[in-house]
């Protein structure tokens, strides 16, 4: 089943967010709104699910830890880490989006450890500075350069001293432009860690999320297939990946499509 059509103003982040926030945002988990846009709640159960448990390792936080999630959605990380304890913020740029987090933050009783803004990551200004900030998936849909390193300078800004960096993103190991498009971009691993040393960040560790292949194979030829066999199609890469990508996810760093790059700031660089 392809994903929904795209907004006519792609070219404009704000409408295109804003539009898929009010399509999916309040429905379900809101998966379909900040993971695969639009796609079938089993195939966004599973990119949720492998996310998870490639992020585990870094978001295991003391209590009153300041984090601020940047791109946060429906605030599913920034729930996840008030409840542990932190003190969150989250920002996003569609107001439809913040107000989702905002409610479901209320319905899960950590609305007081979680603040939420509308912000855009090209201009972040939240006016404090935080020992871990998170992004996920959030570098990957900003497509021209220039606003890439500053959203990526901005987001070094709030790093306080001593502070940590974890952004997961669609990073191949080898260039991979088949499943580009225009919301999107899977820059090649070595490109991020070019533009993080010049951004003044050190690499801390890497590791992989989802090295099966089939779903990236599949993606490219979802829209030319009539609906029902593209819903057996993605059903079946859903379960060829979901064993492989549970068990090897964190290790197969080189045959993963996301990684999880942990990083922190080296001042004077």
């Amino acid at each position: 089943m392809s994903a929904p059509s795209l907004p006519a103003a792609v070219s404009q982040p704000a409408a295109y967010w804003e539009d898929r926030a009010q399509r999916f945002a309040r429905h379900g988990e809101g998966l379909a709104a900040v993971c695969s846009y639009g796609m079938p709640r089993f195939y966004n159960q599973l990119i949720d699910y492998v996310q998870r448990r490639a992020l585990y390792p870094w978001l295991q936080l003391g209590t009153d830890t300041r984090v601020l999630d940047v791109g946060c959605g429906v605030g599913r990380w920034s729930r996840l880490l008030a409840a542990r304890g932190a003190r969150v913020t989250g920002v996003d740029l569609s107001p439809t989006m913040i107000s989702e987090a905002r409610r479901r933050a209320l319905a899960e009783g950590v609305a007081g450890r979680c603040r939420f803004l509308v912000q855009d990551s090209t201009a972040l200004d939240v006016g404090e500075t935080f020992d871990l900030v998170l992004s996920v998936t959030v570098l990957q849909h900003i497509l021209d350069p220039q606003a890439l390193r500053a959203a990526l300078q901005r987001i070094v800004r709030h790093l306080a001293p001593g502070g940590r960096l974890v952004l997961l993103e669609a990073a191949p190991a080898r260039r991979a432009e088949h499943c580009d498009s225009a919301v999107f971009r899977a820059r090649p691993r070595a490109a991020y860690l070019q533009l993080f040393r010049e951004c003044g960040l050190e690499l801390q560790a890497l590791s992989g999320v989802d090295p099966a292949p089939f779903k990236t194979w599949l993606l490219p030829y979802l829209p030319r297939l009539p609906r029902a066999l593209a819903l057996g199609a993605l059903a079946l890469a859903t379960a060829l990946s979901a064993p492989i990508d549970a068990l090897f996810g964190r290790h197969a760093v080189q045959r993963s499509w996301h990684v999880v790059f942990v990083l922190k700031h080296v001042p004077g660089v």
